[in-house]
């Protein structure tokens, strides 16, 4: 099993991550906001990623320490699972509708941090969650994860939609990535025989 874990503490939030990339889908999330434990059960239940996840954050300032650092830490615990990326498929995409929404997502198990963002929201919030957070949680995982990523929403008008859809192209498109390949099982996914830098 690939499995990974994050204890990650500041001045302004206290999150604890444990995750099984060859899991099921089991998530067990708490972060003190509601829409972002949402989200978090999406990306589990569609990556097939089994999740742990405690969050505590300074949530009387604003969200946005506790989104962010969620992002780091879960992205941290992901790539301490990849380990030495032997194997991977590394690359993968997914184009995901949700009623009326369609959102694409293309991805880089890269060791090159990259987030692209062409996603617009009609509101700033969506319960008591600004929306401007979500580019946020997106930018600090690919981060941490050393994960190229492209995020686009194509069309839509519902913004709870729009999200989930942003959530669910990155969970489908992760659990493609992360797949052992066998026909290359013990080999890096690069002609340079490591990931990172330069092509």
């Amino acid at each position: 099993m690939r499995e990974g874990s994050v204890k990650r503490k500041t001045k302004e939030t206290e999150i604890e991550v444990s995750l099984n990339l060859d899991g099921t889908g089991v998530y067990d999330v708490k972060t003190g906001i509601g829409f972002l434990d949402h989200m978090m059960e999406q990306l589990s239940r569609h990556s097939l990623i089994d999740l742990k996840l405690r969050a505590e954050g300074d949530l009387h300032i604003d969200f946005h320490h506790t989104t962010e650092d969620t992002g780091i830490a879960i992205g941290e615990a992901f790539a301490n699972a990849l380990g030495d990326l032997k194997g991977i498929r590394r690359y993968a995409s997914a184009l995901i509708p949700m009623d009326e929404t369609l959102t694409r997502v293309a991805l880089d198990i890269s060791n090159r941090p990259y987030l692209i963002w062409k996603v617009d929201f009609s509101r700033d919030k969506l319960g008591e969650m600004d929306t401007e957070l979500f580019k946020e949680w997106f930018q600090a995982f690919a981060q941490a994860a050393g994960i190229t990523l492209h995020v686009e929403n194509l069309y839509g008008t519902n913004n709870h939609h729009i999200v989930e859809s942003c959530f669910k192209a990155l969970a489908r498109s992760l659990r493609d990535a992360i797949e052992i390949d066998p026909r290359r099982a013990d080999t890096i996914p690069s002609t340079k025989g490591v990931l990172g830098g330069s092509l």
